[in-house]
């Protein structure tokens, strides 16, 4: 049975993150400040993150050690994580490919997200912050961060996209219970959220804009910093343990991955799982395709153009070169909340420009039909996040049928869904739509 679930053991835990900045063809475009339109520097950056995060989104350096009280952390939150083997859809498909996806939903937030939230909180509360602002989507994030500053002593205010506070309110719960403050955004306690709701009652919110909210109120509290949970570079650097252990199993397997999946959002899941062979296939060309998964409610890959623009609604975060939507966009209310993000992250989006990353997007039924199949083949109900990489995966799985070949395609299981069955119980009584409609 060894091949169906694959263990490190805790002394087989990487103890580095892996930097895809050290192995980079070109250098990333300089970050811009979203005022003078020049590139920003440490200091500006330091008005919203801690020094030591500062330090590692600009770092070079290919791989930087895990602090011990982050990795005792990981421990408890059960890493190393599980390798498993999709026989059951495999059989189902009747597809000569071998597929594996890498358990991320095993966390206590349920998905990949503590990665790096542990990680934020533990830096913040070394650099002397005393609590952390964020914003979250569907949750996950929100979730994890209200976990990581729940470790570390820190206090944790989290802005909620409004679709996703009136869609998941067992995701705002949890959040709670770890001690976390959450509001609905956009919300009256910000100038960004009177702003919206003043053009827009109803605003179903954006992520752009709860990042607005929350950048605003870390600006004005003394000793609280804001924390993201994707597109930046030390986000993306914390979330490579998922791929680190990832190519230690595989090779334990035997096994070389033709294809590696995962979805995108602003690409935090993606990039941690992939980056390390994917800095492998930048040295070497490894020959492994890597193919990013988005919904076609929030298609920043697949149509978004490659420029600079700023990271939020209202300009508090600095201007990034990344593949957008425009930071005013607001996305469809679509249940793949952690999707809906007007961009990319700039190494993400900067391999994507050079052909090192491929991507695709799909409507909101076709991921839940494939989050179904995964559910009633491998027995796990798949995030609708997670359910978009699912669906790039039964298409590549499809495709090897049809030629005979038997590719190995990973993906990254990147949370359960569990705190997501009214989306499902939608889908399921055939009430779900495409488009504009949650």
């Amino acid at each position: 049975m060894k091949d169906l679930k694959i263990l490190l053991d805790e002394d087989e835990m990487p103890r580095r993150w892996y930097n895809i900045q050290a192995d980079l063809p070109v250098k990333l475009p300089p970050k811009l400040h979203p005022v003078t339109r020049e590139p920003a520097t440490d200091d500006d950056m330091l008005a919203l993150f801690s020094r030591s995060l500062v330090e590692q989104e600009g770092a070079k350096n290919r791989y930087i050690d895990i602090p011990d009280e982050i990795l005792e952390a990981y421990f408890r939150l059960g890493r190393p994580t599980p390798l498993y083997r999709a026989k059951r859809l495999e059989n189902y498909l009747k597809t000569p490919a071998r597929i594996y996806y890498k358990r991320e939903d095993v966390s206590f937030a349920g998905s990949h997200k503590p990665n790096t939230a542990i990680a934020q909180a533990y830096y913040n509360m070394i650099d002397g912050s005393e609590g952390l602002v964020t914003e979250t989507g569907a949750g996950q994030w929100g979730t994890a961060l209200a976990l990581g500053c729940s470790m570390f002593g820190l206090t944790c205010k989290v802005f909620m996209v409004r679709v996703s506070y009136d869609q998941k309110p067992a995701r705002k719960t949890l959040m709670r219970l770890y001690g976390a403050e959450v509001i609905p955004s956009p919300s009256t306690l910000t100038q960004s959220g009177q702003k919206a709701l003043a053009a827009n009652p109803d605003h179903p919110g954006s992520l752009g804009l709860a990042i607005s909210e929350a950048a605003e109120t870390s600006l004005a509290a003394e000793k609280t910093k804001y924390s993201l949970g994707s597109v930046l570079e030390h986000v993306l650097l914390h979330q490579t343990i998922v791929g680190e252990e990832t190519v230690a199993q595989l090779k334990q397997a035997d096994e070389n991955p033709d294809v590696m999946i995962g979805c995108v959002g602003g690409g935090s899941n993606f990039s941690g799982f992939s980056y390390p062979l994917l800095g492998e296939h930048i040295r070497n060309a490894n020959g492994t395709r890597f193919i990013g998964v988005e919904p076609s409610g929030c298609p920043t890959l697949t149509k978004g153009e490659y420029r600079y623009d700023l990271g939020d609604a209202a300009g508090f975060a600095p201007l990034v070169k990344m593949y957008t939507l425009g930071h005013d966009f607001v996305p469809s209310p679509i249940h793949a909340g952690g999707l809906r993000y007007h961009g990319d992250a700039q190494s993400l989006s900067l391999l994507k420009n050079l052909g090192y990353v491929d991507a695709v997007s799909y409507e909101q039924l076709q991921t839940f039909e494939a989050g179904v199949l995964f559910t009633r083949t491998e027995g796990i109900c798949p995030a609708p996040e997670t359910s978009h990489a699912i669906k790039a995966v039964v298409d590549e799985a499809v495709k090897c049928k049809q030629t005979g070949e038997a590719k190995v395609i990973v993906f990254n299981f990147s949370g359960h869904g569990l705190l997501d069955l009214a989306g499902y119980e939608k889908f399921l009584n055939g009430e779900l739509k495409n488009g504009n409609s949650s």
